[in-house]
């Protein structure tokens, strides 16, 4: 069972947790306590840095949290080739993994699989197990809160791997641990923390 969850807004966490040991000198509110609104607001004070919301019981008061939102799911893939450089797409001025939204009456596991095939022309691709699943706020006609499941997956595809220009996606390419390293300095919270689950197992 999780000890805490993360939820990003433009990459400030918001980390609901059970525990009253801190990390970090965030502000610390009672999660039943909040209104969503106004700690979205607080956030944009360039002086917090993060919130920690404390739950009692964490499970149930994350469920609770999250209806607050409008959630939409996606998925996506952390990929490796057979030199386990991991696959990673150029959008909007930032390094970031392959995902989209699920449709309706598909599965987690064919949403991510089509995601990734669609935004980097590749193919071969096998699922080797889920990851974790990361949550952001977004602003498209009111505050939507994204909920993506991430798998880690592999393929030995070789041929050129093909940018899906319409979703605004302007590179492919694989990247050895060197160029990681580069890449995760211009990327999201949420993508680091894909990249930091992976590492760890």
């Amino acid at each position: 069972m999780s000890q805490m969850y993360k939820v990003f807004v433009n990459d400030k966490p918001i980390i609901v947790t059970s525990s009253l040991k801190k990390e970090n000198i965030f502000p610390t509110y009672i999660i039943k306590n909040i209104i969503v609104d106004e700690l979205i607001y607080k956030l944009q004070d360039e002086n917090i840095k993060g919130i920690y919301l404390h739950a009692n019981d964490l499970e149930n008061d994350w469920a609770l949290f999250i209806k607050k939102f409008k959630i939409v799911s996606a998925a996506g893939g952390l990929v490796l080739n057979p030199k386990k450089e991991v696959l990673f797409i150029f959008r909007s001025n930032k390094w970031d993994l392959p995902k989209g939204i699920i449709e309706k009456g598909e599965s987690i596991e064919t949403t991510a699989i089509r995601e990734v095939e669609e935004e980097c022309g590749i193919y071969n691709l096998k699922i080797i197990q889920p990851l974790l699943t990361t949550y952001h706020v977004y602003y498209r006609n009111g505050i939507k809160l994204k909920e993506t499941h991430w798998f880690l997956m592999s393929s030995d595809y070789s041929k050129e791997l093909v940018p899906q220009i319409e979703e605004e996606i302007t590179e492919v390419v694989f990247k050895s641990d060197i160029e990681i390293h580069k890449a995760l300095k211009n990327t999201y919270g949420n993508i680091k923390l894909v990249y930091d689950t992976y590492k760890e197992m």
